[in-house]
């Protein structure tokens, strides 16, 4: 079989390499043909570099990337038995042993793409808990968008409220940053769930694609840097109920002055970089900000096996809802399917299918 390679040392370092199929299983795991895999921006710093601080440099290279979706052609014994068949279609789970509950340290240690090895390859074993079921109706190049976009979009829509509580509908207002994997992923959730929803972006032509998928506002924050003033007029002064927040300390200012009183700012992304120039004086104002509007900042690192079971049933199979791809690359090109990650250019999620060739 193929797969891709790195040293933490850039794009064009990547190496296409032969190695032999998987052949030993245990018998609570399962062998994977992998048909597709998609791109996240942890999978670009990965590659470039960006993780050998936390990780160091590896003494062996890695296969990048966590999100996979495929059929499986072997069962390892009785255990795995029990959940699935040969020939079941497949998604991965990004931590194969988070089940249920918070994420803790040995959640974080199983990952795969880092640190364990991922899923650039053409095969590969997985723990047969780890890996979830494709809906019928969803194509593998749709399916492979799922692992980490879709139920991270889940988590920060939903973690501290049951599905079934009476805060849903159309006056909860969500204001989603940017129309990447997860704003878009989330943007369809809302939607599926009637939420209205608040896009921003810097293009215009984004916009009226996310317009397509069901938002009821869009913002142009290049055009409208004040975005956050907008929502405010938006929601006659209330504010977002739920804020994606994307960009990191160079956008949270904002979300801070329009998130709803009682709401939650949903932090899943840092794309504005770790650090805000005088960010350390800012922390008291944002303590403040926080206690004066009652509102929540929440972490959100994925999410567990049970919230995305939860999150199938709930929008991508009683809605039928299917992710959004931007572009389809094959095996050969994954250093051309990087690249277009890069320059941020993409709506939704970019996909490599791996194949058997």
């Amino acid at each position: 079989m193929k797969q891709w390679t790195t040293l933490m040392d850039g794009i064009d370092n990547l190496k296409l390499e032969t190695t032999p199929i998987p052949t030993e299983l245990k018998e609570d795991e399962v062998l994977v043909r992998i048909n597709c895999v998609s791109l996240n921006n942890r999978d670009l710093q990965l590659i470039t570099g960006a993780f050998k601080n936390r990780y160091g440099s590896p003494e062996n290279a890695i296969v990048p990337c966590s999100d996979a979706s495929g059929t499986i052609v072997r069962i390892g014994g009785p255990a795995a038995g029990l959940l699935w068949k040969e020939g079941d279609r497949v998604f991965s789970l990004a931590r194969p042993n988070h089940l249920t509950g918070p994420m803790y340290p040995e959640h974080a240690a199983a990952g795969i793409g880092i640190p364990l090895s991922g899923v650039l390859v053409q095969y590969r074993v997985f723990p047969a808990a780890g890996l979830v079921r494709t809906p019928n109706h969803m194509s593998d190049e749709e399916a492979c968008t799922l692992t980490i976009a879709a139920i991270t979009a889940w988590m920060a829509l939903n973690w501290d409220q049951p599905i079934n509580s009476p805060r849903r509908g159309k006056d909860v207002f969500v204001c989603l940053q940017g129309t990447g994997g997860v704003s878009i992923a989330a943007l369809q959730q809302a939607h599926a769930l009637g939420l209205t929803t608040i896009v921003t972006s810097s293009s215009d032509s984004k916009l009226e694609k996310a317009r397509k998928l069901g938002a009821d506002y869009v913002i142009n924050y290049k055009t409208n840097p004040n975005w956050d003033e907008e929502v405010l007029r938006l929601t006659d002064g209330r504010g977002a109920d739920i804020i994606v927040e994307t960009g990191g300390p160079g956008t949270m200012g904002k979300s801070l002055r329009c998130v709803a009183h009682g709401g939650t700012i949903s932090a899943v992304g840092i794309l504005t970089g770790l650090m805000e120039e005088g960010a350390g004086k800012d922390q008291i104002a944002v303590g403040m900000r926080l206690i004066q509007r009652n509102a929540s900042l929440k972490g959100i690192n994925i999410g567990p096996r049970d919230r995305v079971e939860e999150m199938m049933k709930l929008v991508y199979e009683e809605s039928s809802v299917c992710p959004v791809v931007d572009r389809i690359f094959g095996l050969a090109d994954v250093k051309a399917a990087l690249e277009h990650l890069q320059m941020g250019s993409h709506f939704g999620k970019i996909v490599i299918r791996v194949g058997d060739d």
